[in-house]
């Protein structure tokens, strides 16, 4: 795939079949991941894949209510407040699958660098025309003891990015962007 194609053509994709995602499908995603660029070549990141239905249900509810009690009230829209109230919300939109990259070692600019690793994933499901999207609700619920217990990530780790990865159900349609603010300084 062209990479201009790739950049302009993917989208946050919430909306997915059952149809699981191949072991060999996600590590090829995740071959693509640590191809990023990272401070002082340290490649921080490590992954933990889930393709459990029941536990992706079992986060989804406490990453919810989590969500809910720990957000002070001015950083929830109603929209947000709405959302995670209903029991019928999913976080995980029923994705096959949930990639969360984290940072294993802790570095200075470690956050970012898994950051980057998430990006090219993204773009790799894309090309192999799979749906993805970055899910902030769980973040910080996967950053907690027990939601990294749940996920068996080890304490010292740092859940940066919660990705799900799945088989569209239908097409995720272009938002529109806005003018980029560019600053010239010669």
């Amino acid at each position: 795939m062209n990479l201009d194609k790739a950049i302009t053509g993917r989208r946050a994709v919430r909306d997915y079949t059952t149809e699981p995602v191949d072991e060999s499908t996600i590590r090829g995603l995740i071959e693509a991941a640590i191809q990023a660029p990272s401070a002082v070549n340290h490649q921080p990141w490590a992954f933990t894949v889930v393709r459990s239905q029941r536990l992706l249900d079992q986060i989804s509810h406490e990453a919810k209510i989590y969500m809910l009690a720990t957000l002070p009230e001015d950083q929830l829209s109603a929209h947000f407040r709405s959302r995670l109230s209903d029991p019928h919300f999913h976080i995980f939109y029923h994705a096959p699958a949930l990639i969360v990259i984290s940072d294993s070692i802790g570095g200075p600019w470690s956050v970012e660098d898994c950051a980057l690793a998430a990006e090219n994933l993204m773009l790799a499901a894309h090309a192999a025309k799979l749906g993805s999207c970055w899910i902030g609700f769980a973040q910080r619920y996967l950053g907690t003891e027990v939601g990294k217990s749940l996920i068996g990530c080890p304490r010292e780790w740092l859940p940066v990015a919660p990705i799900i990865v799945g088989h569209p159900a239908g097409v995720a349609l272009p938002v529109p962007r806005k003018e980029p603010v560019i600053r010239w300084v010669d």
